[in-house]
């Protein structure tokens, strides 16, 4: 039986943009190997990768270079990468292929649909969201993606202690996150001293990350982890 969700606002806009003839053999050719169907119904990530392994949740990766520089450097680690463009996801594509990593796989959608449908209860180790579109109009602030739903569908999904990392170069989107997750029970603020050692916690530069400071604006990152489990009685 179909079910029917109602419609939502969207935090993107599906812009026409030019894909290259190679974005599109990596679409057409690669992403049966290395991506997941969107589908209405939770999938399970050890099947899923082939194994048990620490798994950090990219949401809107871009291009996929940031992604792929991460998961090159922590090959211990899964990446699940879900971004909506194509063009990016084939570069991401091209770029795995040349790459030959084994620990990323792509959803391609919206992010706050396929982690609703797709992704199991405490599922993940982290969850990334990097430069996030910041839609700087006050009229369309409402199609920010971080709102209390949407965090509490990553709290859903991360596993006791989790990780939620986030990132942006827009100063009142960073002031709106923080106050969003200071309401939410879900979340632990933490300081910047207590990660930069810590694999799910890399962060590599990106191209949005670039041009913002090449505008002079200050990149904040901010850091929220799930409670640990309660110890059984």
């Amino acid at each position: 039986m179909t079910v029917d969700h109602p419609r939502k606002v969207r935090s993107f806009v599906r812009r026409p943009g030019r894909i290259t003839t190679g974005q599109r053999r990596a679409l057409e050719a690669l992403l049966p190997r290395w991506g997941i169907p969107f589908a209405d119904e939770r999938i399970e990530l050890d099947e899923t990768f082939g194994r048990a392994a620490p798994r950090v949740l990219d949401i809107g990766f871009g291009d996929g270079e940031a992604l792929l520089t991460a998961a090159a450097r922590h090959p211990g680690i899964d990446y699940l990468g879900i971004e909506v463009h194509e063009p990016g996801v084939g570069h991401l594509l091209a770029l795995i292929e040349r790459s030959a990593l084994g620990n990323i796989r792509l959803v391609v959608g919206d992010a706050v649909e396929v982690i609703e449908r797709m992704l199991p209860d405490r599922s993940v180790d982290a969850v990334n969201l990097f430069f996030p579109d910041p839609w700087p109009k006050k009229r369309h602030h409402k199609r920010r993606i971080v709102k209390p739903d949407f965090v509490g569908e990553v709290a859903r999904i991360l596993k006791p202690a989790g990780l939620f990392h986030i990132a942006t170069d827009w100063a009142n989107y960073a002031e709106q996150i923080a106050a969003t997750l200071a309401s939410s029970t879900s979340f632990i603020a933490q300081g910047p001293d207590s990660l930069p050692e810590q694999p799910l916690a890399f962060r590599a530069p990106t191209k949005f990350e670039r041009r913002g400071r090449r505008l002079g604006h200050e990149v904040v990152d901010l850091c929220y982890r799930r409670p640990a489990a309660e110890p059984s009685r």
